[in-house]
């Protein structure tokens, strides 16, 4: 069968490789879609922490159920999404409910062979019921989590100012679950085009080029003076993360959703007096599954809001590096894999 291979950073291929065989506890699905992520570019770049390589990449999943062993909750034909977070269930973070940061995480896609492929074997435990929403929503559910995941751990409170920053898939899809939450939202990117986009989506949204020389001006001037009461990083890039410090209210809390390599800095005094508070967000649990597939449901948010690039599988390997390019004015790609 074809499987899409991130061999080493800068080669992606489509090889044959043989089905797979699904043990006693596991449904074999048929892969519909896959949404391409920040963390498959930054594979295919070579600059993903946790990362080795030959990797199959893929873990924002749209699947149909083939097989399913008996006594589960699903049928076969039915479209699922997956949570691509295999935790141990027994290190302190498992036995504190935090599942999405689990000490010996296993992610789809990153630490083992993701979901670019025709048919994958997935334990059923991982499997996440549609609901009646089709692929292309399916294929949101898990980008949206993790949205939903930042908004959750920032503890947003109705018509606080909050400040985004990356008008990516992720920062959007945090943009929309932000405004969910009923937040004021600010959405801040170097990219002119995705933030005119961002606008079109929502009207009430505040959009800032970080570029801009009075951005600063324009932070104060649409907080009435109090700067962003949470600040959420969706960039992954060092400079935007460090810079993010000087966007805080005092008392605000700054979480970073984005990942990246490096240190992160910035000056303890200015961060000391505003008593603010720094978090990480990692994955996704459960219940940030259900609130994006509730979202989803009512069409609060629309696939056509995020996606914009479809490929078909088998191109994937001849345009993948193109992705990287901003003109090419990509926000959500995703890899048909058939019907």
């Amino acid at each position: 069968m074809d499987t899409i291979i991130c061999q080493t950073p800068g080669v992606l291929q489509c090889i044959q490789t043989d089905e797979p065989c699904p043990r006693s506890t596991e449904a074999l699905l048929k892969i519909r879609q896959v949404g391409i992520c920040g963390t498959d570019l930054h594979a295919f770049k070579g600059v993903q922490p946790y990362f080795n390589y030959p990797r199959v990449l893929g873990h924002e999943i749209a699947a149909e159920v083939l097989t399913i062993p008996p006594g589960y909750d699903f049928e076969v034909g039915e479209l699922v999404t997956v949570m691509p977070y295999f935790h141990c269930g027994q290190c302190i973070a498992c036995r504190q409910g935090k599942t999405n940061c689990c000490v010996n995480m296993q992610v789809y896609g990153v630490h083992i062979d993701g979901g670019m492929r025709m048919r994958v074997s997935m334990p059923v435990s991982a499997l996440v019921k549609g609901n009646g929403l089709g692929a292309d929503q399916l294929s949101l559910v898990e980008p949206l989590a993790i949205g939903a995941h930042g908004v959750r751990s920032a503890g947003i409170r109705p018509d606080e100012h909050v400040l985004i920053v990356g008008a990516g898939p992720i920062g959007i899809g945090t943009m929309l679950l932000a405004q969910a939450a009923g937040a004021r939202v600010m959405i801040m990117d170097t990219n002119t085009s995705r933030l005119r986009h961002c606008k079109a989506i929502s009207a009430d949204l505040v959009t800032i080029n970080a570029t801009d020389v009075d951005m600063y001006d324009q932070l104060l001037y649409h907080t009435n003076g109090d700067m962003a009461g949470v600040v959420i990083d969706c960039t992954g890039n060092q400079l935007a993360i460090n810079n993010g410090f000087n966007y805080l209210a005092h008392g605000g809390r700054y979480v970073l959703v984005g990942l990246q390599q490096h240190e992160v800095t910035f000056s303890h005094p200015e961060f000391h007096k505003r008593e603010g508070t720094l978090l990480s967000s990692r994955n996704a649990r459960t219940e940030d599954f259900d609130w994006a597939i509730r979202l989803l449901q009512k069409g609060t948010i629309q696939p056509d809001m995020l996606i914009k690039h479809r490929i078909a599988h088998r191109e994937l390997p001849e345009v993948f590096n193109a992705l990287l390019n901003p003109a090419w004015g990509v926000v959500k790609a995703v890899v048909d894999f058939g019907n």
